[in-house]
């Protein structure tokens, strides 16, 4: 597989001092994607006449960089003919066609060769792409109880809930550690909080300026929008997110009753039921 040329990385140290500085640097930042992504591109390439878009959008369907990625450039491509946005990757594939998609992602930087000598990074990058990717399949679960026709969207939502913190790791991830290390330290602080006190900014508020930024579609980011907390679609996600972070470890954290209450709430299934579809959902 070819590989594209290592591009110099310098890991930001110092944080912006406001939203918009940080929208700035990251509006323009390389995204780097999983090499596994990567390798079967390259496969995909070589046997294009093979694939289609179905095939490739749920081959990418566990890589939230490259979703982004495809969902950034379709969006910045988009054209003024068009009625409707892409608002998941295989749509967007639809919309590119399988060549045009092969010519406009080339050989792909991974996540690996960034961090390779950061291997705390590392960790940390793929303990979030790991419950983004739990969390994609809970909310395509609760949306398809649901009998939600958005659930693909309300999927790619969950998928890339937490993007701007995978783009803190590959970027800075000094910064990164040390809200992990805060939360770790002060049992109780809420993620927020120790945000706000390392970047000067909320995580969450970061996505929504960079989504706006990207033009991404107007339902993924508010399906991603924690402030909507009243939207049962917004629910579905947020939920989602929050049982996977939740569970990372073990169903025994003692937040998981709350989550399953509430849960249970939204699709309507008393405590037993509830448990049982999500333990169904979880297994891969």
């Amino acid at each position: 597989m070819s590989t594209p040329p290592t591009q110099p990385f310098t890991p930001l140290s110092k944080p912006f001092l406001d939203l918009n500085r940080w929208t700035a640097f990251f509006r323009e930042a390389e995204i780097p994607v999983l090499a596994s992504t990567a390798e079967q591109l390259e496969l995909w390439r070589a046997n294009e006449d093979a694939v289609d878009a179905n095939s490739i959008g749920e081959g990418l369907a566990t890589d939230p960089l490259m979703t982004l990625k495809v969902l950034r450039f379709a969006s910045a491509h988009r054209s003024s003919r068009l009625l409707a946005d892409a608002e998941t990757v295989t749509a967007a594939l639809v919309l590119m066609g399988i060549t045009p998609f092969f010519k406009f992602f080339g050989a792909q930087p991974t996540v690996e060769d960034r961090l390779a000598h950061l291997p705390a990074a590392y960790g940390g990058l793929m303990r979030v792409m790991r419950r983004a990717d739990r969390a994609a399949r809970f909310a395509l679960g609760f949306a398809a109880h649901r009998l939600d026709p958005d659930a693909a969207i309300i999927h790619s939502a969950a998928l890339l809930h937490d993007f701007a913190e995978m783009l803190l790791w590959c970027h800075a991830p000094d910064l990164a550690q040390k809200i992990q290390w805060r939360l770790a330290s002060q049992p109780g602080t809420r993620s927020v909080t120790a945000q706000k006190e390392v970047l000067n900014i909320e995580l969450g508020d970061l996505e929504q300026s960079l989504m706006r930024a990207w033009r991404l579609p107007e339902l993924l980011a508010h399906c991603t929008d924690d402030k909507r907390g009243h939207d049962p679609q917004v629910q579905c996600v947020r939920l989602a997110v929050r049982l996977a972070r939740h569970t990372a470890d073990s169903w025994e954290n003692p937040a998981v009753p709350d989550d399953l209450r509430e849960i249970g709430e939204l699709l309507t299934l008393g405590p037993t039921h509830t448990l049982k579809l999500l333990h169904e959902l979880d297994v891969r």
